[in-house]
């Protein structure tokens, strides 16, 4: 299986992608935070789902859920009457979007693996609940041993560490990507971004800030992070935005984090590009490189934002893919 889907490591450098890269520093507030003319959106009440993969268990792990108002800007490269007649044709609302947070964690034998964090008690009013849900299926948050992050956007990593300060995961090894961990602690890249976007490399520090050298561990995009997990290469979403392939007894789980925002309309439509990703054209290639390889090689496939339980199955349909989640 190809594990480096694209390799985008020098696109974020230059100058040439900086005015779409501003725009990630706006993402976390937007979305963390709910539309108060459009009321608050419905979160489960049962918010974990378990599934076997071989030796092994899949559990999604749900954070809540944000709102935010559906704007002509949301979906860069088509006009929003297009973008609300697709929503419309599957019966969503056409005036705001939900976006989910599910994490997942894998277990594996004696080994407790969480991808991504969700908020912990960083967010709002309708998410920080991936801890009652862990506890729920089970787990406490010191059965975690290894936390692997997908990307550094904040509520990927603001479960990192609670409002306190304190590590949510004390016991937690945190794997981030080499790619990611170097565009997002540069200091003279930090001091040269516009201030809607420093937000963004403060939030980094203060989550990864003080984490011993021999907890915080880097992996290069591609590499196996554990036995079963490979990681994946796809940067667009972000400069370094990995995806995770595990594997037991021939069959597979792709998590592909946030390499989809809202299935209904980007899985569908794998060419339209929403405004969160700084690199929408790499982002863009490699959503169908990857779709493509989890069709054909007949994945389960689980999204950070896919809506709960945020796992199923890809099909593909006309020029895109239709999300079937799990029964």
């Amino acid at each position: 299986m190809e594990t480096s889907i694209i390799n985008r490591r020098d696109l974020f450098i230059g100058g040439g992608a900086a005015t779409v890269a501003y725009m990630a520093g706006s993402f976390m507030p937007l979305i963390a935070q709910n539309t108060a003319n459009l009321g608050a959106p419905s979160v489960v009440q049962v918010g974990f789902r378990k599934q076997k993969l071989g030796d092994m268990e899949i559990i999604a792990l749900n954070d809540g859920v944000g709102r935010r108002s559906l704007a002509a800007e949301f979906v860069r490269n088509a006009p929003l009457d297009q973008v609300q007649a697709a929503l419309r044709e599957q019966n969503l609302p056409t005036e705001y979007i939900d976006i989910p947070f599910t994490a997942f964690l894998v277990v594996s034998g004696s080994r407790r693996i969480l991808f991504d964090t969700g908020f912990a008690d960083n967010g709002g009013p309708t998410n920080g609940r991936l801890m009652a849900n862990l506890n729920a299926a089970g787990y406490k948050a010191e059965d975690i041993d290894t936390v692997v992050i997908s990307h550094y956007h904040g509520d990927h990593i603001n479960g990192i560490r609670n409002k306190a300060g304190q590590l949510v995961f004390p016991k937690a090894k945190i794997m981030v990507p080499t790619v990611e961990h170097a565009f997002w602690m540069d200091d003279a890249r930090m001091a040269a971004a516009p201030e809607a976007m420093k937000g963004a490399f403060a939030n980094v520090r203060r989550v990864l800030k003080d984490i011993p050298a021999d907890q915080l561990m880097q992996f290069e995009p591609g590499k196996d992070i554990a036995p079963g997990i490979k990681s994946m290469a796809a940067f667009g979403h972000t400069p370094g935005h990995s995806l995770f392939v595990v594997e037991s007894k021939g069959e597979k789980f792709a998590y592909i984090a946030d390499l989809t925002n809202i299935p209904a309309l980007f899985a569908r439509n794998p060419d339209w590009q929403v405004q969160f990703d700084m690199d929408p054209n790499a982002a863009r290639d490699v959503r169908r490189k990857t779709f493509d390889m989890i069709v054909a090689d007949k994945m389960m496939v689980g999204g950070y934002h896919f809506p709960f339980p945020a796992f199923g199955r890809l099909e593909r349909l006309g020029n895109g893919f239709d999300f079937k989640p799990v029964a």
